[in-house]
């Protein structure tokens, strides 16, 4: 909806005498003062808006005497970013000299507080003024704004490459891990099936009646089903466990009985297990049955081995694709939790042990639209800061819960804090405390675009030592998502 303009009373004297007395054109000579004259005009406004951000810029206009405020969107509110009454200061179409190469509309909005009086010029008329009287300096403005543009979406690019270079090598090395030990598994595995084929031969060579034989599967299948609902022994308890077994083994004859217990007492097995086996198989067969579960048992560990390392793959590859969103949507409604996950997960080899995570989530909250890869993004700089601020060494407290309509994501750390004299800096482009070499200073920039221009939020600091919280608010309902930041 189109902002009310306030009404206008055209005046159709422009005194070049008044104009020179403005900064903005206190250089001129008469000749050009006396063109303003003739291309602009007078205009005396009551209180009201004079322009609204985002519409088109048809017109410059400078303060010649009154009061005017100057105001930005954050998210659904406007915020007032300045007020004067100095005379000469100016706004609206200031960047028409860029042409077609910038979307040409107001970048705030400015509204005269009290009835004040403005030179107004069109827009394709300062245009062709500042080629024409000042093409030097039209060439340095165009050089600056376009050279800044393209380092900051160079070192904008390089830093988000930084971070998935970072992540890539954690994920590398989490991957390795779990990789790593499905391969040793297997290899175990594939030993121990053939020990298995050479107990089977020794067994079907021997004496034993098809009953035995029937027995022995019987006990196999118990033994299998005993390993899945093993309970997890500390050290000490294991230990315990596995001298008594070496003891009962020793007692029935069971040469290097000390080899077995070890396997047994993993997969739970106690005394009383191995007195019921061998009710089951007799005496006479208790030596070749029990090294024969030796084998069943290794063999179902294993395979609990490869598939623990297996899943971890799959979860670490299914929140690579959730952190990367490649086969999604740009825009579409998300739970933040699940975003958050993927991050923390991907990031878990940069974030090391010294670091404790606490994540205190409120899952009642509603999905939000959003373009999750990039609140990925926001979620890798304010993790990667609060780990970099702790010096690997602290408790990294990630919180949501819901504030009003929006909600809120809070990234807590317990790092020294962020001196006063820098806290209203951090935002700013380039702006970096790391050394030199370790960041671009974009991080924050970078969140801060994601964050207020494209969703609309709100993303501010609280800080004091052993204790700062960036705060990321998201509307819970926006309008139609923005243009790419």
């Amino acid at each position: 909806m189109t902002t009310p303009v306030a009404p206008r009373e055209v005046c159709t004297e422009c005194d070049p005498a008044e104009l020179r007395t403005l900064f903005l054109f206190e250089k001129l000579d008469d000749e050009q003062l006396d063109r303003l004259c003739r291309e602009g005009h007078v205009e005396t406004i009551e209180p009201g808006f004079v322009y609204t951000e985002g519409e088109p810029a048809d017109c410059l206009y400078v303060l010649i005497e009154g009061t005017v405020a100057m105001s930005r969107k954050v998210g659904e509110d406007s915020v007032e970013v300045n007020r004067t009454s100095q005379r000469g200061v100016y706004g609206g179409a200031y960047q028409a000299y860029l042409g077609d190469r910038v979307p040409q509309v107001y970048q705030n909005s400015l509204r005269a507080v009290e009835p004040s009086r403005f030179y107004v010029l069109g827009a394709e008329c300062f245009a062709q003024i500042m080629d024409e009287w000042f093409p030097m300096a039209v060439h340095l403005l165009e050089g600056l704004f376009f050279g800044g543009k393209a380092t900051r979406e160079a070192l904008g690019q390089r830093e988000r490459l930084l971070a998935l270079g970072s992540l890539t090598a954690g994920l590398t090395h989490e991957l390795n891990n779990p990789a790593a030990a499905a391969v040793r598994a297997t290899a175990s595995l594939r030993e121990r099936v053939a020990g298995m084929r050479g107990k089977l031969r020794v067994l079907a060579g021997g004496k034993y009646e098809r009953a035995a034989f029937e027995s022995l599967i019987e006990l196999q299948q118990r033994a299998a089903e005993k390993v899945s609902k093993a309970p997890k022994l500390s050290p000490m308890q294991a230990s315990d466990a596995e001298d008594e077994l070496s003891d009962w083994l020793e007692a029935h004859g069971i040469s290097d009985g000390w080899q077995l217990s070890p396997v047994f007492v993993q997969a739970g097995f106690d005394v009383a297990w191995l007195d019921q086996a061998r009710e089951t198989v007799g005496d006479g067969m208790l030596e070749s049955a029990l090294r024969w579960l030796n084998y069943t048992v290794e063999t179902e560990l294993l395979m609990n081995e490869i598939e623990d390392a297996t899943t971890r793959v799959s979860t670490l590859v299914g929140a690579a694709k959730q952190y990367s969103q490649l086969d999604r949507a740009p825009f579409g409604v998300v739970d933040v939790h699940d975003l958050l996950d993927s991050t923390l997960l991907m990031f878990s080899g940069k974030i090391g042990h010294g670091v404790k995570i606490v994540k205190d989530y409120d899952r009642s909250l509603p999905h939000i639209p959003a373009y999750a890869a990039e609140l990925n993004q926001v979620w890798t700089n304010l993790i990667d800061n609060a780990v970099s601020a702790m010096g690997g060494t602290g408790t990294l407290t990630v919180r949501t819960a819901r504030d009003e309509d929006s909600v809120l994501v809070e990234f807590g750390d317990t790092g020294p804090g962020i001196p006063a004299e820098i806290r209203e800096r951090i935002f700013e482009p380039f702006f970096t405390t790391k050394p030199v070499g370790e960041g671009t200073g974009l991080g924050l920039d970078i969140s801060w675009r994601i964050v207020v221009n494209k969703h609309h939020g709100d993303l501010r600091v609280e800080s004091r030592p052993g204790d700062t919280k960036f705060q990321v608010r998201l509307p819970i309902e926006q309008g139609q998502p923005e243009q790419p930041a």
